[in-house]
């Protein structure tokens, strides 16, 4: 996994961003990023382009640069090399690495779903780390155009409160195995990436967003997140997991304001 910064993501993120955006070390703009940014977010490690850990759904064309839907696929050779995280990188965006996924192997993750912001067109590289330290690549070409300044939602005017989160599980298909479940948390929160303007004002909207996220059921780790700017407003997560026989799921996310959000839901019974 990438090594963040004691402020954790955030400043590693921006940090990748200034640098990228400065053109220091980097190819010109018609050439691929990616050998730049690959050893700039795994410092002294070698990153191989295989596409047989994690597989990346995400349209060709996006209908919206700032919501385009990313689902990564654990593919059967992901449970053989025991992969532990996965680290999204939009090669384009101002803040190239998105996110990482921290997977506990008791928590049986199989799928990931969430929605990004794009700035450019761009390839969006997803890189499995094993156990014993490997880096894998998979990637996925994406055209979207000015995501990451793409006007904000009028949040201000919504009654839904800061930090509400909604859960939903869902039961396994008839005849599938009982303890495969997905389900999706949704957070209310603008995730305002700092480069998107207040029409009335001109003036530039303060970063505003979460940087982390994790969910246990019961006290087992299930699931957790380091995100940054590339997060879409109001973040989402589907993901489908393996159930230990807990009664409860609950979820934690902290924000770059240091604000603290939590949730508990029954584990629905099949």
């Amino acid at each position: 996994m990438p090594k963040f910064g004691v402020t954790g993501p955030t400043r590693r993120a921006t940090l990748l961003g200034a640098a990228w955006m400065a053109g220091i070390g980097a190819a010109r703009a018609d050439e691929d990023p990616w050998p730049f940014l690959a050893p700039q977010i795994f410092p002294q490690r070698s990153v191989k382009d295989d596409d047989s850990l994690v597989a990346i759904d995400a349209p060709y064309r996006a209908e919206d640069a700032a919501v385009v839907p990313l689902t990564l696929r654990l593919l059967p050779a992901a449970a053989a090399r025991k992969v532990k995280s996965i680290s999204v990188v939009i090669d384009a965006n101002p803040s190239p690495l998105a996110v990482v996924f921290t997977l506990p192997p008791a928590g049986g993750i199989d799928t990931i779903e969430t929605r990004v912001r794009v700035d450019d067109y761009t390839n969006i590289h997803a890189v499995a780390e094993t156990e014993d330290g490997g880096l894998f690549a998979s990637k996925r070409y994406v055209k979207a155009s000015g995501g990451c300044s793409a006007p904000a939602l009028k949040q201000e005017h919504d009654d839904i409160a800061l930090g509400t989160m909604r859960f939903r599980e869902f039961p396994p298909p008839q005849g599938a195995d009982p303890a495969r479940r997905e389900a999706e948390l949704l957070i209310r929160h603008p995730n305002y990436s700092g480069m998107q303007m207040n029409q009335v004002t001109r003036l530039y909207i303060p970063a505003h967003f979460i940087t982390a996220v994790t969910l246990w059921q019961g006290d087992a780790e299930l699931l957790h997140v380091e995100s940054g700017i590339s997060i879409s407003e109001n973040p989402f997560l589907r993901f489908g997991f393996r159930t230990n026989g807990a009664k409860t799921i609950r979820a934690e996310a902290v924000d770059n304001e240091k604000q603290v959000f939590r949730g508990e839901w029954p584990v629905a019974s099949v």
